[in-house]
């Protein structure tokens, strides 16, 4: 055996399934969905095409696997207290949820064409769970589960996406723009409404100009829950 045939082995060897998705979830962060390519992986990784191939069959398979590496990793973050109450755990799940989202910014995409197109798969039902167990465990009826579960999943990724998206767009303003000073150009606009026509939204706009992502993303959780203790008493 030659040198360089001992040299091939060892990299093959060396490149795993995991270390192709880890690889993978760092060009999406960096390029985007478009600048993940198995010619960009494969010099990432200084391989050949072969050996990524020998693990993963084509892009929307490694698209998959970098959108479930990603949820998982988000959804094993536990709460810091009170591991045993659901509440705790629900919000430990919408805040890794919301991190992650906001961390990779190709994941909301990525999230809504799994849980459109295939549900099946294994990212849609990890979330469904963790999310699920909690709800069983706040004392929810059976013949509710599904609806509870399904609002607070939907206010979740919708309300995480959302953000993800805000952060996004706001890498695209002028430079030297800050997200204060952003908020406070919109709030402005909004109390420069037409009073007759926009009498709620010129009211609120000085709470948007001040208001912090996170603690509102968390205070939705909470309402959410409240209403599913108030329709649901023996959960409370």
């Amino acid at each position: 055996m030659t040198p360089r045939t001992r040299k091939s082995e060892r990299r093959t060897d060396a490149l795993t399934r995991e270390r192709i998705i880890e690889a993978a979830v760092e060009l999406l962060d960096t390029a985007g969905e478009g600048g993940l390519t198995f010619r960009a992986l494969t010099g990432r990784l200084a391989t050949g095409p072969g050996a990524i191939y020998w693990h993963v069959a084509n892009k929307g398979e490694l698209l998959d696997a970098a959108t479930d590496a990603v949820v998982a990793a988000a959804l094993a973050a536990g709460p810091a207290e009170h591991p045993d109450s659901p509440r705790t755990e629900i919000r430990a799940v919408a805040l890794g949820l919301f991190d992650a989202l906001d961390r990779h910014p190709w994941l909301a995409t990525q999230l809504a064409t799994q849980m459109s197109r295939s549900p099946w798969q294994s990212v849609t039902p990890r979330i469904f769970e963790s999310i699920g167990r909690q709800v069983r465990a706040l004392g929810v009826p059976e013949g509710s589960w599904f609806t509870a579960t399904s609002a607070l999943v939907h206010y979740i990724l919708g309300a995480a996406g959302q953000n993800a998206a805000n952060s996004a767009g706001g890498s695209a303003l002028a430079p030297g723009t800050d997200r204060a000073e952003f908020l406070d150009s919109v709030s402005t606009a909004w109390e420069a409404l037409d009073p007759d026509e926009y009498p709620f939204t010129r009211a609120v706009a000085d709470q948007m100009r001040d208001h912090d992502d996170r603690e509102q993303f968390l205070a939705g959780i909470t309402l959410i829950l409240a209403g599913i203790t108030a329709v649901h008493p023996t959960g409370a």
